[in-house]
């Protein structure tokens, strides 16, 4: 596929700037100019041409932040990570956008990573921690089920104990990287006789163990990102459980509201709107009638999500509960990606639809690669909690009493 190359046009100074310190502009520029450095010309050609990333190349990536210690770059020094406040996380992760460097695998970093540092065994940090950050370990969840999604309270998939050993048996639906994972950190039934939140503890599965089959999935988009998996009689180590039986379900909503933050893809949607807006104006640089109304409002739209998850970064700094906020990130972050792909798709016309998916080359296309994100994209307000769920909790959160 030819590139999608990063544009001129495309916004150096983010409209944000104004809500930034002298200091926190300063360390802006400066890791500005070290992405710069440590990013390979052809990681960030792989990052604008293909939606479904390769293990390897977020793994070089990974490895190339962890040789900087910004792997982990939201986790506190004690556990590798650089220390920095929400603000400072804020401008990294934009960065990381602006320069279109691949995406780290949000399971081992974002979700995992935290999940095991703040409930986990020394062994377990000592054994799991080192090769998150190194990149050298990948990670996926089991959590979804087919007859419980959003509805997690419902999952079947039980784990029974025997003797020194768990046994695991069931099945999980849409497994993002579990095909290439080595890990799953896995949400099983551990008691049947309390409420069914009650009842459910969090486990460490490796993904070569035996009884262990990946089938998989896929997507509308043509691509295999997604998999089932399922668990026949696998067997576990007492030290494979996370934190305390029958806990999960406290330990499952903290890694769940990490995830629907990172969800919200502000930087992400702000930098894929940057270069589509500059290929709209072209050459004349201005935005021809048809799509100024379109155009306008996501540009407003995204400069309010811009300022919700600052917002968000206040209440963590304060140690304030953001409350339904976090919720609201992920409503309006994924119908944010959907409007800018479907912007993207009626602007491209019939370039878009030109070739087959999935993408199979490098000459398929700037049309194609709309294609097949605007496709994929129809499972981002059902991931991580559906859309309407999520209307629920805020609702809930903000007529209590």
């Amino acid at each position: 596929m030819a590139s999608i190359a990063s544009d001129e046009h495309a916004q150096d100074i983010t409209p944000m700037d104004d809500f930034f310190t002298a200091e926190e502009r300063a360390f802006r520029e400066t890791v500005r100019a070290e992405i710069a450095a440590m990013l390979p010309e052809h990681l960030a050609r792989h990052t604008r041409s293909h939606l479904h990333m390769p293990r390897e190349v977020m793994a070089e990536w990974n490895g190339i932040l962890h040789s900087r210690g910004w792997s982990a770059h939201h986790w506190p020094k004690e556990y590798g990570g650089p220390g920095w406040t929400p603000i400072q996380r804020f401008i990294f992760e934009s960065e990381l956008a602006r320069a279109d460097a691949p995406p780290i695998s949000v399971f081992g970093i974002y979700l995992v990573g935290p999940t095991i540092f703040s409930f986990g065994s020394p062994e377990q940090k000592e054994r799991y921690l080192p090769g998150i950050l190194s990149g050298e370990e990948f990670w996926c969840q089991g959590y979804s089920e087919p007859d419980a999604g959003s509805d997690l309270a419902r999952l079947r998939t039980t784990a029974r104990r025997s003797g020194d050993k768990w046994i695991v048996n069931g099945q999980k639906a849409w497994t993002s990287e579990g095909h290439f994972a080595d890990h799953m950190i896995l949400l099983a039934r551990t008691n049947m006789e309390v409420k069914p939140q009650a009842g459910l503890s969090l486990f460490v599965v490796p993904m070569d163990a035996p009884g262990i089959t990946v089938q998989p999935v896929i997507t509308i988009d043509g691509a295999h990102s997604v998999n089932s998996v399922f668990l026949d009689d696998v067997e576990l180590d007492a030290t494979a459980l996370i934190g305390e039986v029958d806990q999960g379900w406290t330990y499952a909503k903290f890694l769940l509201n990490n995830e629907r933050t990172n969800n919200a893809q502000i930087h992400k949607s702000r930098r894929e709107f940057d270069l589509l807006r500059a290929r709209i104006e072209g050459e004349k640089g201005e935005i021809p009638v048809a799509w100024r109304e379109q155009v306008a409002r996501i540009e407003t739209d995204l400069a309010a999500l811009e300022i919700t998850v600052l917002r968000v970064l206040a209440d963590e700094t304060d140690g304030r509960d953001p409350g339904a906020k976090a919720s609201i990130l992920k409503v309006i972050g994924s119908q944010l990606q959907q409007a800018i792909s479907e912007l993207a798709m009626e602007v491209l016309g019939e370039e878009a639809v030109a070739t087959g998916l999935p993408l199979a080359n490098d000459n398929d296309g700037y049309g194609a690669y709309w294609a097949e994100k605007h496709l994929f994209r129809r499972v981002v307000t059902i991931y991580a909690g559906t859309n309407e769920i999520q209307k629920t909790i805020i609702a809930k959160t903000v007529f209590k009493g």
